[in-house]
């Protein structure tokens, strides 16, 4: 209880940009906890095409449907430095979106790379 309650006081205090940049930050998280679920992956990446309009919390759940293999701790530290650079820096989401596409592409590489001949 007295964790909400801080945490709406904050928010209030906090400007609209800054207050839909935390909901954005919040729906990543919520989305992240989501994603923690046991299940058989597949072990190519999956056809997910990027939309014409993305915001980097919709790019990073794509991302990770489209690569259900991969271990989402691994790429949460990065993922969060990129949210990072788009809330609090002001990078625009498509140079941050084109990034954690490369880091994804990155993970997958060194995931391909490191799985033991004959495994999926």
């Amino acid at each position: 209880m007295r964790d909400s309650k801080q945490l709406l006081s904050l928010f209030r205090a906090l400007s609209p940009a800054r207050r839909a940049a935390l909901l954005e930050y919040a729906e990543f998280l919520v989305s992240r906890e989501a994603h923690d679920t046991a299940h058989v992956l597949p072990s190519e990446p999956l056809a997910i095409p990027r939309p014409a309009e993305e915001n980097v919390v919709k790019a990073i759940q794509r991302l990770m449907q489209t690569y259900p293999m991969l271990e989402r701790n691994r790429i949460f530290h990065e993922a969060s430095a990129q949210m990072t650079r788009h809330l609090i820096h002001g990078i625009a989401a498509t140079e941050v979106i084109d990034e954690l596409e490369r880091i994804f592409v990155r993970h997958y590489q060194v995931h391909i790379e490191t799985r033991e001949p004959g495994s999926g």
